[in-house]
This record gives C-alpha cells, sequence and structure tokens, in this order.
C-alpha cells in the first residue's frame, strides 16, 4: 500500500499494510527479510544516478534496505509524517536529528524533564561537537523563550518526560518555537503515534526509541526520525539545507528533496557517514511490532490506569504521579493531547525514601528489575542509582528524580497478578522503612 492511498485508511490498517509492494515473484503476503548488503547496479549511469539521488534503488544497507524502507514508511504514516529513518537506536536518532540542525557554534535549548541517557548525551557529548544544550522548564514557556537567541536551532522535548512524567505543552512549544523559525524535536517514545501524534500538534521532527513500544517484547534495539514535512527550511537559518552541494550535482536538498529535505540529509550524510544502520532482521521485527501496536498500548493503557490507583490508596506510598489520576495536576494537558490514555509509564514514591525503595525494587517476583520500557512485561527501575546516576543531584532533581522514587513500565500480564506482586514487595519495604525510622 505505497499508492498515496494512506489518508484513506484507519490506523491499524496503515499499521498491518503501509509502506510494502508484495514482491512480483515469490508474492509474498509477509515483508521479506532483505539481509544483503548491496545491491546490483543495472549498468554505470544506473549506479551513478543512485549515488547523485536521481534515481530510485538500493546502493548499500547502511543507507537504505527494502526491508527497513517499508518499516520506515509505515511508521512515517502513522505519525503523519512524509519520511521516516530507522536507525540502531533512540540515542542514534537522537543523535543524528539534532546534529543535522545544530553545527558547531550552534545551541538547543531542552526541557529539563528528559531521560538521564539524553541529559548526559546533551551535557557530556554535544560540547564535544561544539554544540551547547540550554535546560529550561518546559512548563514555563517564558523560560523557553527566555533561552532562545540568534544561535538556537530547535527546541528539544519529550511527550512525557521520563521518568517525571511532565506533560509537554506541544502547541505552546511549537508556537514558541516557530515564531524564532525553528523547528520542535519530540521524542514520541513514551506514547508510540497510537495515543498521539505530535506533528498534529505543531511539532516537526519526531523521534523514538523504537527499542520501546514499537518492538514491545523486549528483542530489538532501534531508533527512528520523522520527518514531519511541514517546516520552512528555507528562512535562511539553516543553509546547509538550502545551499548549493557537490555531492548533489551541484543542486541542494532542497531542490533535490522539497518537503523531504530534511529525512534526506540525515540519511545520506550523517547516516552515511556515522553508519549508525538498523539491522534488516531488527527492521523486521519492528514491522511485527507495529501490526499489533495499538491493541497492545490499549490494554497497556487499562493496566497502567488500574494500577495508578491501586498505589494512590496504599499506604507504603507516598505519591503517584500519573496524569489521568483524579486531581492529577496534568489532568488538563492529559486530556487535550492524551485522551486515549497517557501511556504505561508512570513513578511513584515509597514512604521512607532510599532504603524501602531499594527494598521494594529487591522483592518484587513476577515484576522485572530491567533498565527498560515498553515492554509487553512489567518492568520496575530505581532511576536515581540507574538511568539517572551520572547526572549531578541538582541535573537529578530537574529531571524530576529523588531518592524515593519508582519508575513502573505496567505491561500486559493479568492486572490483578501484578497488584499482588506489588503489594508483596510493598509490605517488605515497609518493613525497611521502620527501621530506618
Amino acid at each position: 500500500m505505497s499508492d498515496g492511498r494512506q489518508n484513506q485508511f484507519h490506523f491499524d490498517t496503515i499499521a498491518l499494510h503501509e509502506g510494502q509492494t508484495v514482491d512480483p515473484i515469490t508474492r509474498s503476503r509477509a515483508v521479506p527479510i532483505y539481509q544483503t548488503t548491496s545491491y546490483v547496479f543495472d549498468n554505470t549511469e544506473h549506479a551513478a544516478d543512485l549515488f547523485k539521488m536521481e534515481g530510485e534503488g538500493y546502493i548499500y544497507s547502511r543507507i537504505s534496505n527494502p526491508t527497513i524502507d517499508v518499516f520506515e514508511k509505515r511508521l512515517a504514516a502513522l505519525e503523519g509524517g512524509v519520511g521516516a529513518f530507522a536507525v540502531s537506536s533512540g540515542q542514534a536518532a537522537i543523535t543524528l536529528a539534532l546534529l543535522t540542525i545544530a553545527k558547531a557554534g550552534d545551541e538547543i535549548v531542552a526541557t529539563s524533564a528528559l531521560y538521564g541517557g539524553t541529559v548526559s548525551l546533551f551535557t557530556k557529548t554535544f560540547p564535544r561537537f561544539g554544540v551547547t544544550v540550554r535546560f529550561v522548564d518546559g512548563n514555563n514557556l517564558a523560560a523557553v523563550a527566555s533561552a532562545i537567541n540568534e544561535k538556537t536551532k530547535a527546541v528539544y522535548t519529550e511527550t512525557i518526560g521520563n521518568p517525571s512524567l511532565k506533560i509537554a505543552d506541544i502547541e505552546g512549544l511549537s508556537e514558541l518555537a516557530h515564531r524564532h523559525g525553528i523547528p520542535l524535536v519530540i521524542d514520541n517514545t513514551f506514547t508510540t503515534p497510537y495515543l498521539i501524534k505530535p506533528i498534529l500538534f505543531g511539532a516537526d521532527i519526531v523521534i523514538h526509541s523504537t527499542t520501546k513500544f514499537i518492538g514491545g517484547h523486549g528483542t530489538s534495539i532501534g531508533g527512528a526520525i520523522v520527518d514531519g514535512g511541514k517546516f520552512d527550511w528555507t528562512n535562511g537559518k539553516f543553509p546547509e539545507l538550502t545551499e548549493v552541494n557537490p555531492n548533489l550535482n551541484q543542486r541542494s536538498f532542497v531542490e533535490v528533496a522539497d518537503n523531504r529535505a530534511f529525512i534526506t540529509k540525515v540519511r545520506f550524510e550523517l547516516g552515511h557517514d556515522l553508519g549508525a544502520s538498523l539491522s534488516p532482521f531488527n527492521g523486521w521485527l519492528f514491522i511485527q511490532g507495529l501490526e499489533s501496536l495499538s491493541f497492545r498500548v490499549k490494554q497497556h493503557v487499562y493496566n497502567a490506569q488500574r494500577v495508578a490507583e491501586y498505589l494512590a490508596k496504599h499506604d507504603q506510598v507516598e505519591w503517584v504521579n500519573y496524569p489521568t489520576l483524579a486531581g492529577d495536576a496534568q489532568n488538563s494537558l492529559a486530556k487535550k493531547y492524551l485522551p486515549k490514555g497517557a501511556g504505561s509509564i508512570f513513578s511513584f514514591g515509597i514512604k521512607g525514601g532510599l532504603e524501602p525503595a531499594k527494598t521494594f525494587i529487591n522483592s518484587v517476583k513476577l515484576l522485572s528489575h530491567v533498565a527498560n520500557i515498553g515492554d509487553s512485561k512489567t518492568l520496575v527501575i530505581h532511576p536515581a542509582s540507574t538511568s539517572h546516576s551520572r547526572l549531578t543531584l541538582d541535573e537529578q532533581l530537574r529531571s524530576g528524580v529523588t531518592p524515593e522514587l519508582v519508575r513502573i513500565s505496567v505491561g500486559l500480564e493479568d492486572v490483578d497478578d501484578i497488584l499482588a506482586d506489588i503489594d508483596q514487595a510493598l509490605k517488605l519495604a515497609s518493613q525497611t522503612a521502620e527501621k530506618v525510622r
């Protein structure tokens, strides 16, 4: 279904069909795994045209691959974008997307409530490339505006902050970014395009760690960048996309690819040069994940709501941070942006602080103590001592991480079994709390 008809179909149909043209030789119904490094050219002219981006076809699987091509088209269609580039991890997706926009001397404004690995990337690695990232409270649009200057090339946020659960005001951030002639880049891993399509609210570039819900089963590492195709790269701030490029037969990326200029540049420059390619097999597994995405996410959300409500009433729990709980401060944002649910990942605080929180983590039996989210199995972790441990105390607090905080990614097990395991672990945590008083 690659003939432009996707706008006629609904989410689940697109998730099953988009991007695939049935192989005329084998007539395979399932998408084949093209486990190949390279492709035969018709002749020297055909090869030359492909290298100048003037023809259709494949060159080398570091750049593109037929199996991954299906996955990219399918994910782009589900997000409402014009194109996608699948890469080796979510971190690779963030890196390639932002370094395509920003070069040495440039700046990025990022909301502070981010995944610890992203904060580390921005504070430790990006400065080595000469790119400065300024962190601000994403819920304070005035603070975001004051951080933007003539060097700023993008605003970056997460749909739902990890693990703070702060919901981004996507419309507010996009209007602000566009007023300054820069794109809004948003990580949509927590929610997937089933719960929200950020492009519809003004986002320009969407990032995914496809490792999480899109894969869904904890078997594959991958990432993806989706181009919304609506940002005006010709506004004078992004000459790398508009100036003549000798590798493009003296044309610019905008001339070659029009509204797909950004994603084309990502693929054929940093994608080519840094080689953060996704394997065909992992791409094929992500295709399987997309086909069941909506059904899994619906159950994830149902289970998460049940678990959050249970924890909110538990006498060993200090607080629960889940936007769709009654009385939560983010109810209005959740209703606006996430009417289907706020995903299955949230945080809660164990009474007594650090030691009872550690006891809880060490006492779960059905739940898994894992540095991952979005698996079909329920996962828990203590961010302050793991995913955010490389951050300073101030950086942890800005990210919403406190000593008593436990992050849970609610899976697809029977919810009563999940609750039973949580209950027995909380009882043991309460014993630790008594000892440390």
